[in-house]
């Protein structure tokens, strides 16, 4: 998945990148311009979010292309179905967890006036997660973490309120939603054609196996991910 990363970053990069010369050429006088933001706020938990925008195209292109990267902090899930569904039935130890979703997104925003606000946006755009649910069973000699990479799409709007001739600051809300995902912990994964590996018994179920409704009930990976997020963005 790191590969996948990697790649959607270089497209979105190189197209960023081709478009500035090649426009520059035809018009001198309107080069491709940009800008950086930075801003928090809520994303299903605390999350941050970092991202350069490219603006100025040809009139028969309106539009705004951005490329984008958050860090969300979120509940993982239910501590004690994590223990059983991925490892054993045991229930000694204090449990502890904490989760994380790292995310790169790739945006069209299209202009478009919201609330009587001129400098506005819609947002739209596929996404692409990687989670990590961490579970600590203190005194219980458990330590362990869930993971999954996911694609999705994101909506949103963007209100702009100029403060400056460079520097503008940001209001951006909407909702990005996941598709399902494997999800691997310790030496068991369960995907959503349950096509498992390593499965546990429920004994709570005759000793029949997990599925991966069960671990995906259990485990709070990125679904549904709504946002409100404040911030500035700065011409470059």
């Amino acid at each position: 998945m790191k590969n996948v990363k990697v790649i959607l970053a270089g497209i979105a990069i190189l197209l960023l990148g081709h478009c500035s010369p090649s426009y520059g050429q035809e018009n001198d006088k309107a080069p491709l311009k940009y800008y950086a933001a930075i801003m928090t706020g809520y994303n299903r938990g605390f999350g941050i979010q970092a991202n350069i925008t490219a603006y100025n195209f040809p009139k028969d292109f309106p539009l705004e292309l951005r490329l984008g990267i958050g860090l969300s902090f979120l509940d993982p899930g239910n501590a004690a179905d994590a223990r059983r569904i991925f490892i054993n039935n045991a229930t000694n130890g204090v449990p502890e967890k904490n989760g994380r979703s790292l995310d790169l997104r790739f945006d069209f925003l299209f202009p478009k006036t919201v609330f009587g606000n001129t400098n506005s946006f819609l947002i739209l755009g596929p996404r692409f997660s990687t989670f990590r649910g961490h579970f600590d069973y203190v005194d219980g000699n458990e330590v362990f973490d869930i993971t999954s990479a996911q694609w999705g799409v994101g909506a949103g709007i963007e209100n702009h309120f100029k403060l400056t001739h460079k520097l503008s600051l940001l209001l951006n809300y909407g909702l990005d939603v996941y598709l399902p995902s494997t999800l691997t912990g310790h030496d068991t994964s369960y995907s959503p054609n349950n096509d498992n590996v390593n499965a546990e018994e429920n004994n709570q179920n005759n000793d029949n196996p997990f599925t991966y409704k069960d671990a995906n009930k259990a485990i709070r990976q990125p679904f549904l991910m709504p946002h409100l997020m404040i911030g500035v963005n700065f011409n470059l």
